[in-house]
């Protein structure tokens, strides 16, 4: 049972009730088929927006003014959809992760809806194949063109941004490559601009066709050429399998398994999926040491909030009031570099919101929402919300009604935690003394998703 619910959290967002139901007693061979045979599914359906608002050369400035505040909007709404879609039964838990991972990866801030979305697709479509397919579509992607701005990449006048980034963060790492390795890499990527659709294309009129010195070759290289050579190198294979096994696995690497995957990952092309089910099927990966040593995300303490327990939130930006006071805002990293991740998710401006979120949540309570960046800056302003939101706990109290109390914590830590916590059972009989049973339950649930393990998986 432990190991399923390992393998849920980290290779999606925990487990539902009925899910957990079905399956917790099954093999960790049959559990990772079934997450894989989803994630092949879903991954060949696109998502798709209803509305997007675009701007066009005949709007007066107060008119482009008026539709980028509402596509900034859209944007911040795509969010809280992605969420739910993390924390729903019917999506594919592997996907929604894998896209996760790749988002901050590739971390790219969107400032359209339409080029959020079709970011996500691109994401998506890729998210557990082949790692070249990967970077040569988020290299035409537009979002991450105008991100680094290689619409101003031009034959006269190169530019850098994204020639840098694409190898120090995105394939091979730093101290692996030169300066004058940039330089060139960029005149390749010269031309490859989006239009105002927010579509891909190629302006050959703005493109540097001459000879290109990389990596100590020289030719007429263009951005295919380019990532080709980058992918040659075995380090791009252990620089991205360190990171997915710091994501996945363990902060603290184990340089010989590291080794051992990479030569897998570059001998079968870079393939994703491979690579995912050996970790996911390996005995290590099942060890103490690998188990409940991850700080959840906010995005990741979100989405098993919300797939453990049934929450109605009556307001639609509760869930973006959470993103950014917890830190982590979908579609909006602080950087290039993506979010820091692990131990950085918890200082002083979001241990005291992660604890106390559950309390909130069952009590529809205020809370005082300050931005994790205002927190550092000293800043005084804070945004008062009200988190309506009613949270049905008749499953769970189906499940456990008519137990002894030890029994009923039991139950629910086997289900709610990556591994259950040690629980002071006094503790528990003083808050529930004289309460309603259902009551009582509910102070449980309070309790546990408020203990210090809850964020870890």
């Amino acid at each position: 049972m432990e190991n399923i619910n390992h393998l849920y959290w980290r290779a999606g967002f925990g487990l539902g009730l009925q899910e957990w139901q079905d399956k917790k007693n099954w093999s960790v061979q049959r559990a990772v088929d079934h997450l894989f045979a989803q994630a092949k599914q879903h991954s060949q359906q696109a998502l798709t927006k209803d509305t997007f608002a675009v701007t066009t050369p005949s709007m007066s400035d107060a008119q482009k003014a008026e539709t980028r505040k509402k596509e900034r909007r859209l944007v911040v709404l795509q969010s809280v959809d992605w969420i739910k879609r993390m924390a729903s039964t019917e999506e594919s838990p592997l996907l929604e992760k894998m896209s996760l991972f790749w988002h901050g990866h590739f971390a790219c801030q969107s400032k359209t809806s339409l080029l959020a979305n079709n970011q996500l697709n691109t994401i998506r479509q890729h998210a557990l194949g082949h790692f070249k397919d990967l970077v040569l579509a988020i290299a035409r992607d537009p979002s991450m063109i105008r991100f680094l701005n290689n619409q101003q990449n031009k034959k006269l006048k190169p530019n850098e941004n994204f020639a840098r980034e694409l190898m120090e963060l995105f394939t091979i790492g730093r101290g692996n490559y030169t300066e004058n390795d940039i330089k060139e890499a960029a005149r390749a990527f010269t031309g490859w601009s989006s239009n105002l659709k927010g579509e891909f294309v190629f302006r050959p009129g703005v493109h540097d066709y001459g000879r290109k010195t990389f990596f100590g070759k020289s030719g007429r290289f263009d951005g295919t050429d380019i990532i080709d050579m980058i992918l040659e190198k075995r380090e791009t294979a252990h620089f991205i399998v360190k990171k997915i096994y710091r994501y996945f696995v363990n902060e603290k690497v184990d340089e010989e398994v590291i080794d051992d995957l990479s030569r897998q990952f570059y001998d079968s092309s870079y393939d994703i999926g491979a690579l995912m089910r050996v970790i996911f099927t390996s005995d290590w990966f099942y060890t103490e040491k690998n188990k409940g040593t991850k700080i959840k995300s906010p995005v990741e303490l979100m989405a098993g909030m919300l797939k453990s327990l049934h929450i109605d939130f009556e307001n639609e930006l509760a869930l973006v009031f959470l993103q950014k006071s917890l830190g982590q805002s979908l579609f909006n990293p602080p950087n290039v570099a993506g979010w820091p991740g692990n131990k950085n998710w918890v200082d002083n401006s979001t241990l005291l919101l992660r604890l106390n979120l559950p309390a909130y949540l069952f009590n529809s309570q205020e809370v005082n929402f300050k931005l994790k960046e205002e927190f550092e800056a000293k800043q005084k302003n804070k945004v008062t919300r009200r988190l309506l939101a009613k949270v049905d706990i008749s499953q769970l109290y189906s499940l456990v009604k008519g137990k002894a109390l030890q029994e009923q914590l039991d139950i629910l830590s086997q289900y709610l935690f990556a591994q259950p916590p040690t629980i002071s059972l006094p503790l528990f009989q003083r808050i529930t003394r004289g309460k309603t049973e259902e009551e009582a339950i509910q102070l449980q649930l309070v309790g546990l998703l408020s203990l210090p393990e809850y964020q870890m998986c």
